[in-house]
């Protein structure tokens, strides 16, 4: 965790690292496109198949992992984490 503190002394902000999985969707409307997520699981890896929220309603949909970046700071990600979705779960095969 990296915190950035003002020239008067009070922190400003904390900005986190966090772990983001490319995915190609694989059913629905989105069905082969390509999204990131945050992953809140560490042991996550590529080929690994996952339900993640798509669309406004989040309808959970089956996507397989094709990337996964470990331990990013949320400011270097080209996305801005406030707009990002989470991967739901892993599915066991």
């Amino acid at each position: 965790m990296n915190m950035i503190h003002s020239m008067a002394g009070g922190k400003l902000r904390t900005h986190d690292s966090h772990d983001y999985a490319k995915v190609r969707v694989l059913e629905g409307e989105m069905a082969g496109n390509i999204v990131w997520y945050i992953s809140p699981f560490p042991l996550l890896k590529e080929n690994d198949l996952v339900l993640v929220p798509v669309g406004r309603a989040g309808s959970p949909t089956k996507a397989c992992v094709i990337r996964v970046d470990h331990a990013v700071n949320e400011l270097s990600f080209p996305i801005p984490i406030k707009r990002m979705k989470s991967i739901l779960q892993i599915i066991q095969e």
